[in-house]
C-alpha cells in the first residue's frame, strides 16, 4: 500500500468519524470499492488521462450519485481529479484498518486444509474473542499444505497448529538426534 492510500484513506476515515458517519461510509466504500473491481474496465476509465477529467467525475455522479454519501462521492472524485483513483483499494484498506482499530475488531485468517464447518469456525471466533477481547472478523482460506489443523493468522502473529508444522519439528528432531 502506498502512502498516498494510507494518508487520503486516514482522512476519509476521519472525516466520516468525526462526523459521525463511519458505519455509513465504510458500508459504502467497500461496496463502491466492491464494484470496481467486479468492473476493472471501468476502473481503467476512471484512470484514462484521455478523458477529460470533467467527464470521469459526470461518470461518478452517474454510477454513485445518491447511492453513497456525498463524502465519499466527493472523495473519488478528488482521487480521479488527481489521477489516484487507482489508490481507491489502498485507500480502503486503510480506512477499514482505522474502522477495526476504533471498533475493537480483530481481523483473524485461519488457513485449513479444507473449509471449516460453520460450528468450528464459530467455536473458533468464539475462543479468540475470548482471548483477545475483542470482535473477531475471521476469513478461512483453504491451504492443502496444511495437511490438517488450523493455522492463524492476526495482529502480526502466527500461531501454527497444523500437521504440516508437527511433521517439520518431527523431522527436525530425528536430524538432531544421533543414533
Amino acid at each position: 500500500m502506498t502512502q498516498t492510500a494510507r494518508t487520503y484513506g486516514a482522512a476519509l476515515y476521519e472525516l466520516a468519524r468525526d462526523e459521525g458517519l463511519s458505519d455509513d461510509v465504510f458500508a459504502q466504500l467497500q461496496m463502491a470499492a466492491g464494484l470496481l473491481r467486479e468492473n476493472p474496465d471501468y476502473m481503467r476509465l476512471l484512470s484514462l488521462p484521455s478523458v477529460p477529467k470533467r467527464e470521469r467525475c459526470a461518470a461518478l455522479d452517474e454510477s454513485f450519485g445518491g447511492k453513497v454519501h456525498e463524502y465519499l462521492l466527493s472523495f473519488m472524485k478528488l482521487l480521479v481529479e488527481r489521477g489516484g483513483i487507482g489508490e481507491l483499494y489502498g485507500c480502503e484498506e486503510t480506512f477499514r484498518r482505522r474502522y477495526y482499530e476504533d471498533h475493537g475488531i480483530l481481523e483473524v485468517t485461519a488457513a485449513a486444509a479444507a473449509p471449516l464447518p460453520n460450528k468450528q469456525m464459530e467455536k473458533l471466533e468464539r475462543k479468540l474473542a475470548e482471548k483477545t477481547g475483542k470482535k473477531i472478523r475471521l476469513t478461512v482460506r483453504v491451504d492443502p499444505s496444511v495437511l490438517g489443523g488450523v493455522r492463524l493468522e492476526y495482529a502480526g502473529k502466527r500461531l501454527d497448529g497444523t500437521v504440516r508444522r508437527r511433521l517439520e519439528e518431527i523431522s527436525s528432531r530425528l536430524r538432531e538426534t544421533t543414533l
